[in-house]
């Protein structure tokens, strides 16, 4: 809907609201697992979920710059696995007339207050109509938090074993408190495992671990097999369904990871229509036996902490792998997760993969962490090895958004400050450019050795 359309224009009928149609708004920059926090318990208290998505105008003039546009916020929205429709242009300050034109009886929002740029709580005039529901906010991350992470260049948001912290045996604090984080880390990611009801299981979610002298030394060769142990139980692959296997860092989970996601899942429809899946007796012997459902089973590799900084170095990743896993896990294109995957996917690993031996690895047309060697050796001599073309967000990544952030500094840094932060960001900023000259000359000395 472009910005000069009225929501009600004259003599249209008043449209009747819809008890389990709710309404979401917001900027959601980065589309972190806070923002899918907030989403999933929304989808929980009702049958349909709209998304309202403020304009870049919009969220400079009441909050400061947006880091991703428009076009690529909506992306993200659209890509959530609890998400019915997104509504472009959104209202800053929640109007009544405008919720209730796509039929939404009620607005839910986290329990912290949003204001406007004259201070005011943008949700008041929903709030004065008894139309609005309360979820809770995610802890411990927003896009500020995000930013500063950025600017400051840290890295205690790192997590060394994420196993070991989920069941209360690494983190910081008391026994009891590690085990009470674990506990509450562990009910976030069966959450985001759930399918699109947010209701019933959904993803599949395990961990994987290769031998440590392997994973430093050897990493790449066959015979790395590893350990897998499950965490949550989901769906699993349907009948006829190809299980397919990609993985990464999926740092500041963005455009570049989606779009490569959605045109996996494209790429495999348009596989299974030569097929014939999409041929009516297909479709009714599925229905047959409960609901249709895809021809692609995705599982998703999610790489440590430890070598994604190995790799990449500075302060990466931004995210850590907790972090970065439940930003997988929300996503529409994914059907499973692997928490630890190897950065070098072996024979052995794939070929030990619970759901058996992929039919297909595929890959983008970029990598966000250089390498010398080829990752995807393996999976080519298989003859199992895909790759994804070029596509319109391809350049989006971790490090480009980082940059975009660095070239609008001074604009940030007046955000960061306007919502508290403390800190000496030139001295930050210094200390990010020794660290990135240094991961260089790294790469260089590694170049050289090949």
């Amino acid at each position: 809907m472009a910005p000069s359309d009225p929501v009600n224009p004259p003599g249209t009928p008043a449209p009747s609201l819809l008890e389990g149609r709710l309404w979401v708004d917001g900027c959601f920059d980065f589309f972190h697992h806070g923002h899918a926090g907030a989403v999933v318990q929304a989808r929980q208290l009702g049958t349909e979920l709209y998304v309202g998505v403020h304009s870049d105008e919009a969220i400079l003039e009441n909050k400061g710059p947006t880091v991703m546009t428009l076009r690529e916020r909506l992306l993200a929205t659209d890509a959530c696995r609890w998400v019915t429709k997104s509504v472009a242009y959104a209202p800053y300050v929640t109007q009544l007339d405008w919720i209730s034109h796509f039929g939404c009886k009620y607005v839910v929002h986290g329990d912290d207050i949003t204001s406007d740029s004259s201070g005011e709580d943008c949700y008041r005039f929903v709030k004065a109509a008894n139309r609005f529901k309360v979820v809770k906010r995610t802890p411990s991350i927003s896009t500020t938090d995000l930013v500063g992470r950025m600017l400051l260049c840290t890295r205690t948001h790192f997590i060394k074993d994420l196993e070991k912290m989920l069941e209360g045996e690494e983190g910081n604090g008391t026994a009891e408190e590690k085990k009470k984080v674990g506990e509450e880390m562990k009910e976030r990611i069966r959450l985001y495992a759930t399918d699109e009801t947010a209701k019933n299981p959904g993803a599949n979610v395990w961990f994987w671990k290769g031998e440590e002298e392997k994973k430093k030394k050897d990493e790449g060769k066959e015979e790395e097999k590893g350990v897998f142990r499950e965490l949550f139980g989901g769906i699993g692959p349907k009948p006829g369904q190809r299980v397919v296997y990609v993985d990464g860092g999926f740092d500041l989970f963005s455009s570049g990871h989606i779009e490569f996601l959605r045109l996996v899942t494209q790429k495999e429809e348009e596989l299974a229509r030569q097929e014939g899946w999409y041929s009516q007796q297909a479709i009714d012997e599925r229905k047959g036996k409960g609901a249709d459902y895809g021809p692609a089973f995705v599982v998703a590799g999610v790489h440590d902490d430890e070598v994604i900084n190995r790799e990449k170095g500075v302060n990466y990743p931004i995210m850590n792998v907790f972090e970065r896993g439940l930003c997988v896990l929300q996503c529409k294109y994914i059907n499973a997760v692997v928490f630890g995957a190897p950065f070098k996917p072996t024979k052995g690993y794939l070929t030990s993969l619970p759901w058996g031996t992929p039919d297909a690895v595929y890959h983008g047309p970029t990598s966000f962490m250089p390498h010398t060697e080829d990752v995807y050796a393996v999976p080519k001599e298989m003859g199992i090895y895909k790759e994804i073309g070029q596509h319109e967000y391809k350049d989006v990544n971790a490090g480009t958004i980082v940059q975009r952030i660095m070239k609008s500094r001074d604009l940030y840094e007046a955000r960061q400050k306007a919502k508290g932060m403390k800190a000496d960001i030139e001295a930050a900023h210094r200390e990010r450019e020794l660290l990135e000259e240094q991961q260089r000359q790294k790469e260089a000395i590694a170049a050289q050795k090949e």
